[in-house]
């Protein structure tokens, strides 16, 4: 299935909040490749960093999900967002949120941008090398 092909499948009300989300993560981070994937049980797009999953954009029941590994693995990150982003609940490693209301545009961009500084590859390759 192509990325535009499971935009159109989710609610109407959230495809223009997707589409969003998924256009910023594209020109925020050029290191990543989306593709519909399953994870945690069902289909979503992953945004893969040599093979590696980076981010994933969900649409659930009651909300729509940015999981993001660079937040998980980095404390620092997550403390810094979750002032300005008052009105999403935050995970350890994700944002759930029911519209770009919940996370502006400019937030959002910002995160991005700060997440893509993290190779998320070269992290995880170094922590398996550390076992």
């Amino acid at each position: 299935m192509e990325i535009t092909e499971f935009i159109n499948t989710q609610p109407t009300e959230r495809q223009e909040t997707l589409t969003t989300i998924h256009q910023t993560i594209l020109a925020n981070d050029t290191n990543v490749i989306p593709a519909i994937k399953p994870m945690m049980g069902k289909e979503m797009i992953l945004y893969e960093q040599l093979n590696y999953m980076k981010y994933a954009l969900a649409s659930a029941k009651n909300y729509m999900s940015l999981h993001c590994l660079p937040m998980y693995m980095n404390p620092a990150i997550h403390a810094k967002y979750l002032p300005l982003l008052p009105n999403a609940n935050f995970q350890k490693g994700c944002i759930n949120f029911t519209n770009m209301k919940e996370f502006p545009l400019e937030v959002l961009t910002a995160f991005i941008a700060e997440c893509s500084s993290v190779n998320i590859a070269e992290v995880l390759e170094n922590r398996k090398n550390k076992k």
